[in-house]
């Protein structure tokens, strides 16, 4: 609409929509275009977007190879559902499978990463035959009824109310672990003898799967040691017990290090679902499983939406164009230059606690100087400082205190180097003023 301002549609934004969702700034903006890195608002303000609405555009806005993939298939046809055969959504399939890693591969498509995660449990739950399900602190699956039950995060959870069973495990956010004080293999040892307890003493022993994400998205990205998850899943496999990896945020090479963040630990998971960026915005997610786990289902069932033409065609396009231009490859690089050019102001900033993550998923976590306790205050600052000079990031961790940093798989140098003095500048600028 000609003539709107941010501040306009905020006002109506918060007229119609729930009370629980909100947007992310004190004054929140409108984005009304983009273009590889950058967006810009309603009145104009253009931002480096080191966000991507929550790690969704992955290879940039209005990139020409997707939208062109988007164009083309939207002037055929949009929808026809897993009721018919749809080349795009078969042909996504094959490559998925392919790379998942996951022996005899299936994949069911969905719309969200929260939906993928629901389908996980019902195939876990139906194959074992137990509605007892293993989750770690600190952890976030999704906002559905089910994905709920999953979530350690108090802030996150909306309802303790639940027909499953669910046990949470000591898991990679160590910063407030009380297995912090051990080194690496002590720290996964700790966990993993944790994991041993809670299966043995909250459990019946038959649990159906633990479900956890590589690196912990909404926790703020805490990241466990490599190796870490291989050493749970030995304990897993010994009892039966399944392992889904919730690849949601660090699927597609963004940890740079490997495709898929499972692939750290030195296992393979029977399940991982995916979302986000494998769309670059496009609605598109999924699960993939080894076949007689996704056979389990025996009844009649299909996805309307899931895999449509549209997204399909959208996914094909970003997966291929991130496998092209090896844009792992870039993660590790240019998410390698992030840190060593941001390791250094958070060394010497008391009221930093760490810079950790992986890749192009990287997390600052504030605290009050001298200790761990959490600085909410100080993120958001940071937060909205960032903003003021040009520079999109988001908020993450347990206590609202991590700001998390997550630019394009095809960000360029000049880009990063933008995005660290944007963020060491308002870091500056918040020292003098304490």
């Amino acid at each position: 609409m000609t003539g709107t301002t941010s501040a306009e549609l905020h006002q109506r934004y918060r007229a119609v929509l729930p009370s629980y969702v909100k947007p992310l700034y004190a004054e929140p903006i409108s984005i009304e275009r983009g273009r590889g890195s950058y967006v810009w608002d309603v009145e104009g303000n253009r931002y480096l977007d080191f966000f991507g609405g929550v790690l969704t555009t992955m290879v940039g806005h209005n990139n020409p190879v997707v939208t062109g993939a988007i164009q083309s298939q939207a002037a055929k046809v949009l929808h026809t559902s897993t009721l018919y055969l749809c080349e795009p959504m078969i042909e996504l399939a094959e490559e998925i499978a392919a790379l998942s890693g996951i022996p005899d591969a299936r994949v069911f498509f969905t719309t969200s990463g929260t939906e993928a995660n629901d389908t996980a449990i019902l195939l876990a739950t139906s194959f074992r035959r137990s509605n007892e399900v293993l989750a770690l602190r600190n952890s976030y699956h999704g906002r559905s009824f089910t994905a709920q039950a999953l979530t350690s995060h108090s802030s996150w959870s909306s309802t303790a109310i639940s027909g499953l069973s669910v046990s949470f495990v000591h898991g990679p956010y160590r910063l407030r672990s009380p297995f912090r004080h051990l080194d690496d293999d002590g720290f996964t040892e700790a966990c993993t003898e944790d994991l041993r307890q809670v299966i043995d003493m909250m459990t019946t022993g038959n649990a159906a799967c633990l479900i956890a994400e590589p690196i912990q998205g909404v926790g703020g990205f805490a990241t466990p040691p490599d190796g870490f998850f291989g050493s749970l899943h030995k304990v897993l496999a010994n009892r039966g017990i399944l392992f889904v990896s919730d690849e949601v945020q660090t699927g597609w090479g963004r940890t740079g290090e490997h495709f898929w963040g499972y692939q750290a630990h030195d296992m393979v998971p029977d399940m991982l679902t995916f979302a986000k960026g494998v769309g670059n915005g496009i609605t598109l997610a999924g699960i993939v499983a080894r076949a007689e786990i996704m056979d389990t289902i025996s009844a009649l069932s299909f996805s309307t939406f899931g895999g449509n033409p549209l997204s399909a065609a959208a996914g094909l396009a970003t997966l291929r164009y991130v496998r092209e231009r090896d844009l792992q490859g870039n993660a590790l690089r240019m998410g390698t230059r992030l840190r060593d050019r941001l390791l250094p102001v958070v060394e010497r900033t008391p009221w930093i606690a760490e810079l950790r993550g992986k890749g192009l998923m990287q997390a600052i976590e504030m605290v009050q100087p001298g200790s761990i306790q959490p600085d909410a205050g100080r993120a958001t600052d940071l937060l909205e400082g960032c903003k003021r000079r040009g520079l999109l990031v988001g908020k993450g961790g347990l206590y609202g205190n991590a700001i998390r940093i997550t630019p394009m798989l095809d960000v360029a140098e000049a880009e990063i180097d933008e995005g660290v003095t944007a963020i060491v500048e308002t870091i500056q600028q918040m020292d003098r003023e304490v």
